[in-house]
């Protein structure tokens, strides 16, 4: 359960910095890109994503012996 947690966690960091990578490049001020700030963004974000979705889907749910599904 803590890696599928982890997985969670890191696809949404990676959805923030997608969507972040967007504004910035959408908002730009006067054909000022900031080229380095939103390549960042969008490469961490889906670098982020992408890990985040293969730990989540390559995570098995295995129910101990003590637990109880509610």
């Amino acid at each position: 359960m803590e890696k599928r947690a982890i997985g969670i966690i890191l696809t949404i960091l990676g959805v923030a910095g997608l969507v972040i990578g967007a504004y910035n490049f959408i908002n730009h001020a006067s054909n000022n890109y900031n080229v380095k700030v939103i390549a960042t963004s969008l490469i961490l974000g889906l670098l982020f994503f992408v890990s985040g979705i293969g730990l989540v889907r390559s995570t098995k749910d295995v129910m101990k012996n003590d637990e109880h599904v509610s």
